[in-house]
């Protein structure tokens, strides 16, 4: 995703005057151009690197959902709204049989061995941002058997 969308939709929420949607998409973004500035991006903001941090901030409040108290139902509304909003940026995800077929079609050869740590050293980099790790693991821990 492009930086400029991002902010774009960050301008849209705050002129329909929508504040939770535009806290959690301020959120992003300021999160976006902290990234940058680490890796010396300030400027032109790669859109692998806004993908990386959507994914990370997904994951981020996945977790504050998931360890919320019961109890508390305002604020897990509250962390459910934020997820779906950022969830709506968040580059598709592959499933798990078209990671199946592209690690068959690609790695085809490193399967073969049967060492777990070969394989995942060699699809990590491949479905990076493109799958979930811990789906990745499963796969290939299938693939190992």
């Amino acid at each position: 995703m492009e930086f400029e969308v991002l902010q774009s939709a960050m301008i849209a929420a705050m002129k329909a005057r929508e504040k939770a949607r535009k806290d959690a998409i301020s959120s992003v973004v300021s999160a976006v151009k902290k990234a940058a500035i680490d890796e010396g991006c300030r400027e032109n903001i790669p859109a692998d690197l806004v993908d990386r941090v959507i994914l990370k901030e997904l994951k981020s409040v996945q977790e504050q959902i998931d360890t919320c108290p019961a109890d508390r139902t305002e604020l897990k509304a509250e962390y459910e709204f934020r997820h779906s909003v950022i969830n709506e940026f968040a580059p598709k995800q592959m499933d798990a049989d078209e990671i199946r077929s592209f690690i068959k079609e690609k790695f085809a050869d490193i399967i073969a061995t049967g060492n777990k740590g070969a394989i995942m050293k060699n699809v990590m980099p491949a479905l990076k941002g493109k799958a979930d790790g811990k789906l990745i693991n499963t796969i290939v821990g299938e693939f190992c058997k």
